[in-house]
């Protein structure tokens, strides 16, 4: 059985197909998901999802896109964290992909932000959902600042450098690869995924986003999940269930989530 560490069905893409979505879950052997919190307004309608259905699970944190929005304290994330289902901070982290004009200098807001969900990560003992883009730099040098290293945490939709995914490593974080994995560019990240070892590997989807091949252009699920473990078995010539198997494993040592008793796992979709 695969497990979604990362995924996004509150979005409106997605939120009103839910049983629909289960349903497919359950015909592509997807037992388990983690649904990410974006910001403090839609905390409510993710932390749903996980209080509703036993087999997800929630984070609490305000992507670093996300402008206009509430900005969380310390304090917020701390509340947060600590109601049921709750098992990780984030995502969080530093994006500069889109400046709008804008230099690294003025985007301190982002890195402040960052700051904040590290601290919360920090008292709570959550691991962290770690976002970068076109940032790498800068994301890991806040994480060594704060003491990220002492929470850990993902490294979600990996698309940076080997290099960066070994200063991950280094910091004790897990790398989580996505439907991005099976994109025909995407070489260079393949090699990054053959350098990650298996123990330390997540797979997700980030749906609504992202769709492997071959449905990529379309809007993602995590019934496509087993594609993105589909690539990872390919790459580093082992079985498709050895990648369910690890993975699954490394999502409940992670976020603190236990393993799924083996027998009739029906009731899980009821």
């Amino acid at each position: 059985m695969y497990v979604d560490s990362h995924c996004h069905l509150s979005f409106p893409e997605l939120s009103d197909r839910i049983d629909a979505i289960r349903a497919d879950m359950r015909a592509a052997g997807v037992d388990r998901a983690l649904c990410i919190c974006t910001t403090l307004e839609e905390f409510e309608s993710v932390h749903r999802l996980a209080t509703r259905f036993d087999n997800f699970w929630a984070s609490a944190g305000v992507h670093p896109d996300n402008e206009g929005v509430r900005e969380p304290t310390v304090d917020d994330l701390v509340a947060l964290a600590a109601l049921p289902r709750v098992v990780a901070i984030g995502e969080t982290g530093l994006d500069y992909y889109r400046l709008n004009g804008r230099s690294v200098a003025d985007m301190e807001w982002q890195r402040e932000r960052f700051r904040v969900h590290i601290r919360a990560g920090r008292l709570t003992g959550r691991p962290l959902v770690i976002h970068t883009r076109s940032a790498s730099d800068d994301t890991l040098a806040v994480l060594r600042e704060e003491g990220g290293g002492q929470v850990g945490g993902v490294f979600h939709c990996f698309t940076e450098t080997q290099a960066v995914a070994r200063a991950a490593l280094d910091l004790g974080f897990y790398i989580s690869f996505s439907g991005i994995l099976t994109f025909k560019t995407a070489e260079d990240l393949r090699a990054v995924a053959r350098f990650v070892p298996l123990d330390r590997c997540l797979i997700e989807t980030d749906s609504p986003y992202l769709a492997p091949v071959p449905f990529r252009g379309k809007t993602n699920s995590p019934a496509y999940v087993p594609f993105v473990a589909k690539q990872i078995a390919a790459l580093k010539g082992v079985s498709i269930e050895e990648v369910a198997r690890i993975t699954s494993m490394n999502f409940e040592r992670l976020f603190g989530v236990p393993a799924r008793a083996e027998p009739d796992r029906d009731d899980l979709y009821k």
